[in-house]
């Protein structure tokens, strides 16, 4: 096993993840209805901080009231959300690992019925999917606002005790909707050129910089291209706006792949992470998710450029990843799991209601 997998890695700000494996940020519903941090999500947390992971990364935390896109959503609008912030922040660190929060707006598929506010984004873009609420297009009181607001909850994050944060930029939420050419349809600032379209998150992006300490993480996650509801996303462009947001200050990157082993759809020939390693410094972080379990996943991915991996599915069903995947020969647990197995794991039954979405992933 390459020793890569467990060395130190030092983000250009100074903060060092003790090996190159991360929990990636994973929606699992176990705050509290008003956002407060609930006992659940923090021993979720908890445990796998304790597991060994060098990067530990909350949910997806909503940055302001009307952003909010699921029940048991992380809050980070409000300081009165900072003595459990602090709480998280504590138990991270205290297993060595870096403390990290994803910053969150959900846009056109934030949730009205749980936030009880109408949802906004870039355009009043229409889907006949089922369900699907209209939203109203953004005015420029609306994006000076959640400028402001990621801008807060980052000095929060800060100020709780965490050692970075991820702003979320992929998988169709507020950010990448403003990226994307299908949902932008505006004509003014904040649409039609990339340069239009990259606006606000290049301006939330210098926000947080200036808002928070110079050895605090900063750093981003997108889509390189289409897939689910990341929609109107061309591999170019997303390789144009990481130049620019390495410009703009962030000290990691990190691309949400989907499958991590796969070639990029627009040119098969190649593989993301070197494209992107071309266009960002070297002292800026990628990492990597989509679909790894295995060690050996694991380092053909830094082999192809990845600073660091970021685990879902397999930190859920193998809490000790990092500290076991030394062991010669050692193989993570597969799905499904009954309710007691992932009990055992530190899931609560909320949690398991969510993964069984997820085909396979719950034994009934």
């Amino acid at each position: 096993m390459s020793a890569s997998l467990f060395a130190p890695y030092r983000f250009r700000g100074g903060a060092v993840s003790k090996n190159r494996v991360a929990l990636a940020p994973l929606t699992n519903g176990q705050s509290q209805p008003d956002g407060q941090l609930g006992d659940d999500e923090l021993r979720w947390l908890e445990r796998r901080a304790a597991g060994g992971f060098g990067v530990v990364a909350t949910c997806a935390a909503y940055v302001d009231q009307d952003g909010k896109a699921w029940a048991g959503e992380l809050g980070v609008d409000d300081d009165a959300g900072l003595p459990g912030l602090r709480r998280l922040a504590s138990a991270i660190t205290t297993h060595g690992g870096l403390a990290m929060v994803q910053l969150f707006h959900g846009g056109l598929r934030a949730a009205p019925e749980v936030s009880g506010l109408p949802t906004w984004s870039a355009s009043a873009y229409h889907d006949d999917a089922p369900g699907f609420t209209t939203p109203r297009a953004a005015t420029e009181d609306d994006l000076a606002r959640v400028i402001d607001r990621f801008a807060a909850a980052a000095r929060r994050c800060a100020d709780a005790g965490f050692d970075g944060i991820e702003l979320h930029g992929a998988h169709g939420y507020l950010l990448s909707q403003f990226l994307s050419a299908s949902y932008n349809q505006r004509d003014d600032r904040w649409g039609g050129s990339l340069e239009h379209r990259a606006r606000l998150v290049r301006e939330v992006t210098r926000a947080v910089r200036a808002a928070v300490p110079a050895g605090f993480v900063v750093g981003i996650r997108l889509s390189p291209e289409d897939f689910g509801q990341a929609r109107g996303l061309d591999l170019d462009e997303s390789l144009e706006v990481a130049r620019w947001l390495c410009d703009d200050g962030i000290d990691f990157l990190h691309l949400s792949l989907w499958k991590a082993q796969n070639n990029t759809g627009k040119r098969p020939a190649h593989h993301a992470l070197p494209l992107f390693r071309a266009v960002c410094p070297a002292d800026v972080a990628l990492i990597a998710a989509g679909s790894i379990w295995t060690p050996a996943e694991a380092v053909a991915v830094l082999d192809r450029g990845a600073d660091l991996v970021a685990l879902g599915r397999a930190a859920i069903l193998n809490p000790d990843w990092p500290r076991l995947a030394a062991e010669p020969g050692w193989e993570p647990r597969r799905p499904p799991l009954s309710p007691a197995e992932l009990a055992d794991l530190a899931i609560s039954p909320t949690f398991v209601g969510y993964l069984r979405k997820f085909r396979n992933m719950v034994a009934e």
